[in-house]
C-alpha cells in the first residue's frame, strides 16, 4: 500500500504545482498528456501484474532457475518494447491527441509533455517487471523503497523545474522521466542482491524466441482487458475535454484521487497475487482461502476509510491542489461522486489480484470488455443529457458491473474447484 501510494502522491504534487499557476491549461495539458501516457504504457501493464503471478508460482514451487530467467526474459522483452515505443512516438502521440480532442493550446502543450515524457518508456516497462518480480517472490519491501525514493525525487524536481525554473508542464514531463530512470536503477540493485551466489547468467536462463512469445501469450488477456480500461479513462477524459478546459482541469483533480483511492486499495490486490499465486504453486487450498478471506476484510475497511476521508476533507484537498476559483467550483459540484467510488471498486480491485495470482487472466479480459462495452458506454450514452454528472456515473456503473461479473465467477470457481486445475 505505501508502494502504490507514491504513484499518485506524485499526481497529486503535479496537480498542486500546476493548479496554482495562472491558467489551467497547463493543468489540463498534463492531464490529457499523463492520460496519454497511461493508455500507452499501461498497454504493456502485463509486464507487471503477468510477472507477478508466473513469479508467485514459481516462488510456491521453490524453483529458483524458473524465477530467474522468468525476470531476465520479461526484462529484455520491456526494454525491446520500450526502444520501439520510442522510435514510433511521434504518429502514437498524434492520434493520440486527435481523440482526445483538447482546446488548441492545451494539445500544444500536452504534445510538448508527451514529447518529453516518452524518452522515460524503457524506464517504466522495466519497473513493471522489477516490480512485479519482487512482489511475487514476496519482497514487497523493495518495490517500496524503489518507488518512494524515486518519486521523492521527482516530487523535488517537480518544484524546482515548474516554480524555481519556471518550465511549467514541461518540467513535470523532465521530472518524471529523472525520476523513472532513478527508480529503474533502484530496482535493478534490489533484484542483483537476491540473486543466488551460484546462479551465473547461463545461456540456458535467456531462452529462445518461443519463451518469449510464450510470456506474451500467456499475458496477451491482461494486455487486452487493460487497454479497455485504459481506454475508458481515456474516453472519459475526453468528454470531459469536450465540456471545456475548467471541467477537464477540475476532472483531473478529482481523477487524481481516484487514483489515490485505487493504487491504496490495490495493496490488498498485490498481497493477494503474490500469496494466491503462492498458493496454487503449492496447491494449497487452505491458503487460498485463508488469503482471500483475510484480504477481503482489510479491502472492505480500507474502502470505508477512504470513503470517510474524501466525505470529511474532500473539500479542503481540492483546494489545496488548486487555487483556480472555476476549477474549484466545478470539482466541488462533483466530489459526491468521488464519495462513491472506495465502496463501488474495491471489490474489482481484489478480485484482480486473485485471478492474477492464480493467472485466470482471460477470466480478467471477458469480465472487464463485458462492463465497457455492456455497461459504461450504454450508460454514458443515456446520461449525456446530465454532462459531467453522466460521466461519472458511468464510471461507477463501470466499476460495479466488475465486481458483480468477476464475483459471479470468483464463486463459480470456487464452488467447481477449477482454481486449480489446467485452463
Amino acid at each position: 500500500m505505501l508502494t502504490n501510494l507514491t504513484v499518485p502522491l506524485l499526481g497529486l504534487v503535479d496537480t498542486a504545482v500546476l493548479g496554482h499557476l495562472d491558467s489551467s491549461e497547463y493543468l489540463g495539458a498534463v492531464a490529457v498528456g499523463a492520460n496519454l501516457f497511461s493508455i500507452l504504457f499501461w498497454t504493456f501493464g502485463f509486464m507487471r501484474m503477468g510477472t507477478t503471478g508466473l513469479a508467485a508460482q514459481a516462488w510456491g514451487k521453490q524453483d529458483e532457475f524458473a524465477q530467474i530467467a522468468l525476470l531476465l526474459r520479461s526484462v529484455l522483452l520491456a526494454t525491446g518494447i520500450g526502444l520501439l515505443l520510442i522510435l514510433f512516438h511521434q504518429p502514437l502521440i498524434r492520434v493520440g491527441l486527435e481523440l482526445m480532442n483538447p482546446s488548441e493550446r492545451v494539445a500544444e502543450l500536452a504534445a510538448e509533455y508527451a514529447g518529453i515524457r516518452i524518452w522515460g518508456a524503457p524506464a517504466v516497462l522495466c519497473q513493471y517487471t522489477l516490480v512485479g518480480w519482487l512482489i511475487g517472490t514476496q519482497l514487497p519491501k523493495g518495490p517500496m523503497i524503489m518507488l518512494i525514493v524515486a518519486n521523492g525525487l521527482n516530487i523535488i524536481l517537480d518544484v524546482l523545474f515548474v516554480t524555481g525554473f519556471g518550465w511549467n508542464s514541461r518540467g513535470v514531463a523532465i521530472a518524471t522521466v529523472l525520476a523513472e530512470y532513478s527508480a529503474a536503477a533502484i530496482g535493478f540493485r534490489m533484484v542483483l542482491s537476491r540473486m543466488p551466489a551460484n546462479q551465473g547468467f547461463s545461456r540456458a536462463l535467456f531462452g529462445q524466441l518461443n519463451d518469449y512469445l510464450k510470456i506474451l501469450r500467456v499475458n496477451r488477456y491482461i494486455m487486452v482487458r487493460t487497454i479497455a480500461l485504459l481506454l475508458v479513462l481515456a474516453f472519459f477524459t475526453a468528454q470531459g475535454a469536450r465540456q471545456g478546459d475548467t471541467i477537464l482541469a477540475a476532472n483531473a483533480v478529482l481523477i487524481t484521487f481516484l487514483l489515490l483511492i485505487s493504487n491504496g486499495l490495490d495493496g490488498f490486490a498485490n498481497a493477494a497475487e503474490a500469496l494466491i499465486g503462492e498458493a496454487v504453486g503449492k496447491n494449497s487450498r487452505e491458503q487460498f482461502r485463508q488469503v482471500f478471506k483475510v484480504a477481503f476484510r482489510w479491502a472492505l475497511w480500507g474502502s470505508i476509510l477512504f470513503t470517510v476521508a474524501f466525505v470529511l476533507g474532500g473539500r479542503f484537498l481540492i483546494s489545496l491542489l488548486t487555487g483556480i476559483e472555476e476549477v474549484r467550483t466545478a470539482a466541488w459540484l462533483y466530489l459526491p461522486w468521488l464519495w462513491l467510488l472506495p465502496l463501488a471498486s474495491v471489490w474489482g480491485f481484489l478480485l484482480d489480484g486473485v485471478f492474477i495470482g492464480a493467472t485466470r487472466t482471460r477470466d480478467m479480459q471477458n469480465t472487464m470488455l463485458f462492463s465497457a462495452v455492456v455497461v459504461f458506454l450504454p450508460v454514458w450514452w443515456l446520461t449525456t443529457g446530465w454532462g459531467n454528472h453522466g460521466l461519472w456515473f458511468s464510471l461507477i456503473c463501470l466499476m460495479l458491473a466488475r465486481a458483480v461479473t468477476m464475483g459471479s465467477l470468483f464463486l463459480s470457481h470456487s464452488r467447481h474447484d477449477r482454481w486449480f486445475s489446467e485452463q
